[in-house]
């Protein structure tokens, strides 16, 4: 990526909203989907760069983009689990909840905190999920559905 820290957003004619995120050196901080971006984001940025070339369908998984989580234990493993499901695949709660080191899909409090840390996502896309087709997202809604569109979910 680039040393570069701040907030760097563009517009996404898919999306029909922008695509904004926080960095800070080579980790990202945050992504998000406002209406409007924050007045003092930047738009150049290699990182955007990737991320509009995946909403016009080229294939990326972002695995070697670093997401600084600063999230408890537990939902950083969920959300470490979760940049495991491929491109183009999805599965439920219950499956992330089995792919999860230390939880156990027939716990509800498992899969609670499963569900708990999709919707904390810090990084949308890039901890994909919009894969998850039973969990809820930080991201919004139509984002979700044009995200599984792109991917064939």
């Amino acid at each position: 990526m680039t040393d570069a820290a701040g907030i760097y957003a563009r517009e996404s004619s898919i999306l029909d909203r922008h695509v904004q995120t926080g960095v800070a050196g080579e980790r990202v901080l945050a992504v998000s989907f406002p209406d409007e971006p924050d007045e003092q984001a930047g738009s150049d940025h290699p990182l955007l760069d990737r991320i509009e070339s995946y909403l016009e369908g080229e294939r990326d998984d972002f695995a070697d983009v670093t997401v600084a989580l600063t999230v408890p234990t537990d939902r950083r493993s969920v959300l470490e689990a979760l940049r495991d499901v491929p491109y183009g695949e999805d599965v439920s709660v219950e499956q992330l909840t089995r792919m999860t080191p230390g939880l156990d899909p027939e716990e509800a409090s498992d899969r609670e905190t499963v569900r708990m840390a999709l919707r904390e996502n810090p990084a949308p896309l890039l901890l994909p999920d919009h894969r998850v087709r039973d969990g809820p997202s930080a991201a919004p809604s139509d984002v979700v559905d044009q995200l599984r569109r792109i991917e064939g979910l």
